[in-house]
């Protein structure tokens, strides 16, 4: 049993995590200077703590690999070389047949290294339907499992497409946390937002602290929360259109040739799951973030933190349940998106079109294990 090798470039994936990457490899090279990294990683393995994981959409060559159906796998790769992704990497699928053979063969266990936690942390990786930061913290906390915070960074990408969102999110909460003697209070608020989406909360927040009553370490928890319900309202805005057009051609998609009356029964079925399922989904994430905007409306117009400290305090228990609906819609949309681009036929026969069918209702038919 042996990895599987490939030379597929790897340099698209350099940079530092997202919803779909989890980039160990950038992550340690981003901290190998502080020394307080190294003493809680996620994984016992340093292999495996340098790698790459990925949600990966399955390949043809790679379906018989995987038991049960799915479209989507967790994928860890380990680069050739670490200084140059160029040169590609080996991997392996979480899941596959032969799965804890190549994870040992690739992790070199010994006594120095504890399989059974890399093992269990993989199969947790492997249960989410996306890798995002709030969603995996939240996930591996309620398994006990409790790595540095630093690995649930925000990337510097999605930092600055989210400084406009967050800019404005936060511009009516500058009067209260910024004294009028302050700078401008739009330099004040960029600084706020700039240290808001940073993961280390230092002084630049210290009025926002004051202004919340909170403890510092109460406050660091509280500010992972804001910044993560700040992200699940800017990835709902951003992926929106994606979606709405993902499931209006949804509605009306048909494979290329008939299907006989037991296909077309599954196919008309799994479709009304999937709208229905993708509404409610809509629905259930909106009404969580409604809470966040009502505590903070709170704060603003009645100028009372308790609320708002309150829900800050108890938001991570959501990110479990918004976190899981997001992934599940999200991951429909990207996987349409990618299958059928702008301008391409829709085209597709129909066993793939069942598969996929059944990927996406089994998400929103079965209760998510996150959720419950």
């Amino acid at each position: 049993m042996h990895l599987h090798r490939t030379y597929r470039s790897l340099t698209a994936l350099s940079n530092a995590s997202t919803a779909r990457v989890l980039n160990l490899l950038a992550i340690s090279r981003a901290h190998q200077e502080n020394p307080d990294f190294g003493t809680n990683p996620l994984f016992s393995s340093p292999t495996l703590n340098s790698a790459i994981i990925l949600k990966h959409r399955l390949r043809a060559d790679e379906l018989d690999l995987m038991k049960g159906t799915r479209c989507i796998g967790t994928k860890v790769i380990f680069p050739f070389q670490k200084d140059d992704l160029r040169f590609g990497g080996c991997s392996f699928l979480v899941g596959q047949k032969g799965f804890e053979e190549l994870l040992n063969e690739a992790g070199h266990y010994g006594e120095s290294y504890d399989f059974d936690h890399d093992l269990k942390v993989l199969r947790l990786l492997d249960q989410v339907p996306s890798l995002d930061p709030f969603l995996l913290r939240e996930h591996l906390r309620a398994n006990d499992v409790y790595p540095d915070a630093r690995y649930f960074e925000i990337s510097n990408a999605d930092r600055k497409r989210m400084f406009d969102y967050a800019s404005a999110e936060i511009r009516r909460l500058t009067n209260l946390a910024i004294s009028p003697g302050s700078r401008s209070r739009a330099s004040a608020s960029a600084r706020m937002v700039s240290a808001l989406l940073s993961t280390e909360v230092d002084e630049k927040l210290e009025p926002l602290r004051m202004t919340l009553q909170l403890q510092p370490g109460e406050f660091r928890e509280g500010v992972f929360s804001w910044r993560g319900f700040i992200y699940y309202k800017w990835s709902l805005v951003d992926f929106w259109p994606d979606l709405l057009k993902a499931l209006n051609q949804l509605k009306t998609i048909t494979p290329l040739r008939s299907m006989d009356a037991g296909q077309r029964a599954y196919i008309t079925s799994a479709r009304q799951t999937i709208l229905t399922g993708a509404k409610k989904g809509c629905d259930d994430i909106r009404n969580i973030i409604k809470v966040y905007d009502t505590a903070y409306d709170t704060l603003i117009t009645e100028r009372d933190p308790r609320k708002f400290r309150e829900f800050l305090l108890g938001a991570p228990a959501l990110f479990l349940e918004v976190g899981e609906k997001m992934g599940t819609l999200s991951h429909m949309t990207s996987f349409w998106k990618y299958r059928f681009p702008e301008g391409a036929p829709r085209t597709v026969d129909c066993e793939e079109l069942t598969v996929m069918f059944q990927e996406f209702s089994n998400g929103f038919s079965v209760k998510s294990s996150l959720a419950a």
